[in-house]
């Protein structure tokens, strides 16, 4: 069955604005559902400088005609001048069936 899912990496700067986030795109059905991992550790450059971080990641897990709507509410919601966003296809061979059969129905029902 090709379902089209796809999960969302979302990095924020705390756990409040990971919920914040998450609660919006569940709420306007724009995921499935959103999973917050606090306590990641970021190395990263930011003009031209190293930089490091403690921040959240944001999963949201959705059907892939959601994913410009998604990503265009994070981008208002962000505290961030250029979040990260990024999309990452879901296996459609691999996994729960009835986990996945879930997240398209509930990621589709605002159509």
């Amino acid at each position: 069955m090709y379902r089209n899912l796809r999960f969302i990496y979302i990095t924020t700067s705390t756990k409040k604005e990971a919920r914040a986030i998450g609660r919006v795109l569940v709420e306007e059905n724009l995921a499935a559902c959103a999973n917050i991992l606090e306590g990641m550790e970021s190395i990263y450059k930011w003009k031209g400088e190293i930089e490091e971080a403690t921040e959240c990641v944001l999963i949201a897990k959705t059907h892939q005609s959601r994913v410009k709507k998604l990503t265009k509410r994070v981008l208002e919601l962000h505290s961030y001048d250029c979040p990260c966003v990024i999309s990452l296809p879901l296996s459609e061979e691999e996994g729960n069936d009835e986990y996945l059969d879930w997240i398209e129905k509930v990621s589709k029902e605002s159509f």
